[in-house]
């Protein structure tokens, strides 16, 4: 069986899981999240806890069962806590501002780059060359990290971009004559 598919979810307080034939619903106090269910998992929810084991001795089965483990554990703790990424902008000019649900980027373009977040996704800009985004669903917030960082990724010359704000950028040397 999975490593990661024995570990059981807890269920923090506040946070309520319902288990249907064919979704798991999880409700908190960041929001709703829905996940359809898996003919090859079987869940079960005993004493605040979720565990999930495969139907069958398949190896598909028993992969499908650590991998729906990981997506509850992470709508629950989406819900509860909330994920957050933190982006940099390295760049002489390089600055961002959030206004409602809209990120403008200016990074050396001869134009504005406007951004829309998506429901439930938020934007705030703590200084002019930060940005945090906020929301429940984890792929939703790195996607959308991973789109502002790709409208200037960061360059190894001189390392000028865009750039998660723990990404180590490895700047080349420079051709010499």
């Amino acid at each position: 069986m999975s490593r990661v598919g024995k570990q059981a979810v807890a269920i923090p307080q506040g946070v309520e899981v319902a288990i249907k034939p064919e979704t798991i619903s999880v409700k908190g106090a960041l929001g709703a999240m829905e996940l359809a269910q898996s003919a090859l998992v079987k869940v079960e929810s005993a004493d605040g806890k979720l565990s999930f084991s495969p139907v069958d001795e398949s190896r598909e089965a028993n992969a499908m069962s650590g991998t729906i483990r990981q997506l509850v554990n992470n709508m629950v703790n989406g819900v509860s806590k909330g994920f957050e990424k933190k982006l940099t902008l390295i760049g002489v000019g390089y600055k961002a501002a959030a206004s409602g649900n809209k990120l403008n980027l200016a990074v050396g373009f001869s134009h504005p780059v406007n951004i829309e977040m998506p429901a439930g996704i938020t934007v705030a800009t703590p200084t002019p060359t930060e940005v945090v985004i906020k929301g429940a669903d984890r792929q939703r917030v790195g996607q959308i990290a991973s789109e502002v960082r790709a409208v200037r990724p960061p360059e190894p010359y001189k390392g000028k971009g865009i750039r998660y704000a723990d990404e180590k950028v490895v700047i080349k040397e420079t051709k010499k004559k």
